[in-house]
């Protein structure tokens, strides 16, 4: 959809990959795997991390640990961890917003809720499930926040096997952005993640923020 980016500008002769990590809070959603994080900084990656507000009212001091770190970046994750619509529309079974206002809501209370919390407002702005409407779109970009989108589904919502995860960055296009979650410990993402990234850095891949 317009106005949703999936790429990356790409330097020329260097392959150039985007990782993201969402957080998205909420029942069983709110742990934090602090493994991977450490996997990102023995390698020297960065990483955009999108935050929920549900997920940082569990791990404030985490939240501030982190956006003190420069190897990373801090985009917001929504309020409520919603899909972006004006009329309700559902994704994976998650009811959307249901009207302008809704979708102001979930984007911009978070927005200050990090701000306020880190002292570093973001610039990007995922949704929960990354799903939008057009006047969503609008919206969120009216509000200043650019829209992340993904061209690679690294773990598929934290369910893939360290294999897949692995599999899904190695085959990744140069320019794309990589979703993967930061809140489920325990699951592939971490394993996934460790076995490819030397790889990628072997291939001389040059890993970038969202900016």
């Amino acid at each position: 959809m317009p106005g949703i980016s999936e790429k990356v500008p790409v330097a020329a002769g260097a392959p150039t990959l985007a990782l993201t990590f969402d957080a998205c809070g909420g029942p069983g959603g709110a742990g934090y795997d602090a493994a991977l994080i450490t996997v990102l900084r023995a390698h020297d990656v960065p990483a955009t991390l999108f935050l929920n507000r549900r997920w940082l009212r569990e791990n404030p001091a985490v939240a501030r640990e982190l956006v003190s770190d420069p190897l990373f970046a801090i985009g917001n994750h929504g309020t409520a961890h919603r899909p972006l619509s004006v009329t309700g529309r559902a994704a994976y079974g998650i009811r959307g917003t249901r009207s302008a206002a809704e979708v102001v809501d979930e984007v911009w209370a978070n927005h200050e809720f990090i701000r306020s919390l880190t002292g570093r407002a973001p610039s990007w702005f995922r949704t929960g499930t990354a799903w939008y409407d057009d006047v969503a779109v609008r919206i969120t970009h009216a509000l200043g926040s650019r829209i992340a989108g993904f061209a690679v589904n690294g773990d598929a919502g934290a369910t893939a096997s360290a294999a897949q995860v692995n599999r899904n960055l190695l085959a990744a296009q140069s320019g794309s952005i990589a979703i993967m979650h930061m809140n489920r410990p325990g699951r592939g993402t971490r394993p996934g993640v460790a076995a490819a990234l030397p790889v990628l850095l072997a291939r001389g891949t040059r890993f970038v923020h969202l900016t």
